[in-house]
């Protein structure tokens, strides 16, 4: 089957095996380190990245904490894509705020990874694909 299945919820995720998604997320990886003229990004940064998109401020100085919750916003916006979560709306500061729709199972860390990381692939899909 050309499917990654995440037991326990029996999740199809995006198509692509384990090493369809480890040989995308590489190119992906080389494609950022270009763009942004940085070292290749670990997945804690494409999810930075990824946060700060959604927030819409574009770059700028970021507390510790900001910086872990732009990943929690990246982390809902994607696993968004598979129903786990909702974009509830704003608060007063600008900053998008999800709601849990469904509980998210229990992954092993490399499920985890490897669905964070085929998401993750398919968020900076669409993005290029509308800059093309």
């Amino acid at each position: 089957m050309n499917y990654i299945v995440i037991k326990h919820a029996r999740i199809l995720s995006l198509c692509m095996k384990p090493a369809e998604i480890n040989a995308k997320w590489k190119i992906l990886q080389q494609k950022i380190a270009q763009e942004f003229d940085s070292d290749v990004p670990d997945l804690k940064v494409m999810l930075f990245l990824i946060g700060v998109q959604e927030l819409g401020k574009g770059p700028g100085k970021y507390s510790k904490r900001q910086k872990e919750e732009l990943m929690h916003i990246a982390t809902c916006r994607l696993m968004s894509e598979m129903g786990f979560y909702e974009l509830e709306g704003l608060d007063q500061d600008g900053w998008p705020h999800w709601k849990l729709v469904k509980p998210v199972p229990s992954f092993a860390m490399m499920e985890q990874e490897l669905l964070l990381k085929s998401l993750t692939i398919n968020y900076f899909d669409d993005i290029y694909r509308e800059d093309a």
